[in-house]
C-alpha cells in the first residue's frame, strides 16, 4: 500500500509542474495588463510603464514564473490585485462553500444511484431498466446550466419551495438549527442540479458491472450453493461492481469540480467559482493563479485516494506496483 501511495505522490509532482506552467503562460499571454480598470484614466503611458515595471510584469515571463512558483513552494500566492488580501485567505474564505455544495452533491448521488443501478443491473432489459436509461440520456444532453435555470424557474420561481440564490437569507440573523434549516433551503437546487449528471453516469456504470457480474460462474454457483439473493448481492456482487465505479468517481471529481463552479456562478453561491469569475472579470492574475493551482491540488489528491481505495478493494493492485 505505501508503494501505491509514494509511486502516486511521485506522479502528482510533475503533474502539479505542468499545470502551474501551462496556466501561468496562459494567463501571461492574454492580451492586456493587470492594472486595466484599476488606475485613473488620467495616468500618463510612462507612469504606468514605472508602475508595471515595479510590479515585475515587464520581466521576461519565465522570470516572473520562476518567482511565483518560489514564493507558491513556501506557500505564498501573493496578494490579490483587487482587494490587496492575500490569495490563501480569499480562497480560505470560500472553500467550505465550493466543498460543501460538492459533497453535498456527491452524497445525493451515491445515494440514489447506488440503489438504482443494482436495481437496473439486476432487471436488465425490463420496461423500467428502458426507461431510466433514455431519461438518462436525456439529462445527459442537457447542459447543466439550463438544468439550472430549469429548477429555479420551477422550484423557486413557480412554487416557491426554495430560494433562488445565495448560501442564506440576507439579514436574517439566524442562528443553530435556524441557519442549518436555511443554508440546506439555499443548498438543495445547486446540488440536485449538480447531481442529476452524476446519477445517471454512476448508476449506468454500476448497473453495466451488476449485469455482467450476475452471470459469472461464481456467483452462479452462490446461488447454486443455496445462498440467499441478499447474501449473494451484498458481500458478493458488489464488492466486485464496485471497483469500476469507484475509477468512475476519481474520473468524474474534475467534472464535478467545473461544474461547481458554473453552478456556483448561476446561483450566486459565494464559493470557489464564484470567486474565479470575479478573478477572470477583473483581471486578477495572483487570485487565478492560486485558485486553479488550489483545484488541481484537490483534484490530484482525489485521485490518489481513488487509487487507495481500488487498492483497497482489490489487493492485486497492490501486487502489481
Amino acid at each position: 500500500m505505501f508503494r501505491v501511495i509514494f509511486h502516486r505522490l511521485l506522479i502528482a509532482v510533475p503533474v502539479l509542474i505542468g499545470i502551474s506552467l501551462l496556466v501561468f503562460f496562459l494567463i501571461q499571454l492574454q492580451p492586456g495588463d493587470p492594472l486595466v480598470g484599476m488606475i485613473s484614466p488620467e495616468t500618463t503611458p510612462e507612469q504606468k510603464q514605472e508602475m508595471l515595471r515595479q510590479a515585475g510584469y515587464l520581466d521576461p515571463i519565465w522570470l516572473q514564473y520562476l518567482r511565483w512558483a518560489s514564493r507558491a513552494m513556501v506557500g505564498d500566492f501573493g496578494y490579490s490585485l483587487q482587494s490587496g488580501a492575500p490569495v490563501l485567505t480569499l480562497i480560505g474564505e470560500r472553500v467550505f462553500n465550493t466543498l460543501l455544495l460538492a459533497g453535498s452533491s456527491l452524497l445525493i448521488t451515491l445515494i440514489v444511484a447506488l440503489p438504482l443501478g443494482i436495481y437496473l443491473g439486476l432487471r436488465r432489459g425490463t420496461t423500467v431498466d428502458i426507461a431510466v436509461s433514455l431519461l438518462s440520456f436525456v439529462i445527459l444532453s442537457i447542459p447543466v446550466f439550463f438544468i439550472a435555470i430549469l429548477l429555479v424557474k420551477v422550484f423557486a420561481m413557480n412554487l416557491r419551495w426554495f430560494p433562488v440564490s445565495g448560501v442564506s437569507t440576507l439579514g436574517s440573523h439566524l442562528t443553530g438549527f435556524d441557519l442549518i434549516v436555511d443554508v440546506v433551503k439555499h443548498l438543495v437546487l445547486p446540488a440536485v442540479t449538480l447531481a442529476l449528471g452524476n446519477i445517471a453516469i454512476f448508476s449506468r456504470y454500476l448497473r453495466s458491472s451488476i449485469s455482467e457480474l450476475i452471470n459469472q460462474n461464481f456467483i452462479k454457483a452462490l446461488f447454486a450453493r443455496g445462498m440467499r439473493r441478499s447474501g449473494v448481492i451484498y458481500p458478493h456482487l458488489l464488492k466486485n461492481a464496485a471497483k469500476p465505479l469507484i475509477t468512475v468517481v476519481g474520473m468524474e471529481i474534475p467534472a464535478l469540480l467545473s461544474a461547481t463552479l458554473l453552478t456556483e456562478i448561476i446561483f450566486n453561491w459565494p464559493g470557489i467559482g464564484r470567486l474565479s469569475f470575479d478573478a477572470i472579470q477583473s483581471r486578477d492574475f495572483p487570485l487565478l493563479m492560486g485558485i486553479v493551482l488550489f483545484l488541481a491540488v484537490i483534484t490530484l489528491a482525489i485521485n490518489i485516494l481513488a487509487d487507495i481505495l481500488y487498492a483497497l478493494a482489490d489487493p492485486r493492485v497492490r501486487l502489481t506496483r
